[in-house]
């Protein structure tokens, strides 16, 4: 069942009660308040241009265990090597308007929209959400974005400009940022051979809400 939100009302239906693709409900806003809501609940917002707000909560959740990180001999050397320079939270908003704007293979346009983008900086203004930058020779050639909810990364969207930025900015947040957990939300192929796992949307929400 899907569920349809109120604008006035910050609330969100059980999460066991998501369709099985994940979605569990439609409409609402995307205020500070409604998102910290959201991801403390297990929830994030996914849709594309011209559709309604979407929020979706998928009963198996991929998800990158830091101390299980994936680092290859060559990705290690990158990284010994600093190949590139890393900052936390120095450039969010072209942090974000580059994975929005950085053609994907297998994708048609972005879900990034600019709503979507305007939400998220008002978020990062907040201390709710963060960035990881990469930059090589003083230009901005990779990174991530994403939420922090207690010691989980909730993680949006990363973007690459040059190879092996992106792998850099997540080891880095795997490695440097005292997270527990990295959510990761859905599985892709670049992401598993990073070492991402799949686990339980119990099991997801026992990490988020206990620590």
């Amino acid at each position: 069942m899907i569920f349809r939100l109120l604008d006035d009302v910050l609330l969100f239906p059980d999460t066991a009660l998501a369709e099985p693709d994940g979605l569990l409900a439609i409409g609402g806003d995307l205020s500070v308040e409604r998102l910290e809501l959201a991801y403390q609940s297990g929830i994030f917002p996914w849709f594309s241009h011209a559709d309604p707000i979407l929020w979706y909560a998928p009963h198996e959740r991929c998800v990158i265990f830091p101390e299980r990180v994936k680092v290859s001999k060559s990705m290690a050397k990158v990284m010994k090597d600093r190949v590139f320079e890393v900052t936390v939270n120095q450039d969010f908003e072209n942090v974000i308007r580059y994975c929005a704007a950085v053609p994907r293979e297998g994708q048609d346009g972005t879900w990034i929209t600019n709503e979507m983008q305007s939400a998220y900086i008002k978020l990062h203004q907040k201390g709710l959400a963060h960035s990881i930058e990469v930059w090589q020779q003083g230009r901005l050639v990779g990174g991530l974005y994403g939420v922090k909810i207690n010691k989980v990364f909730c993680g949006e969207s990363m973007f690459s400009l040059v190879s092996n930025a992106s792998k850099t900015a997540l080891i880095y947040l795997c490695q440097n940022m005292g997270f527990e957990l990295i959510d990761c939300q859905l599985p892709n192929e670049h992401l598993m051979s990073l070492g991402a796992e799949m686990i339980s949307r119990e099991a997801y929400l026992e990490v988020l809400q206990f620590n």
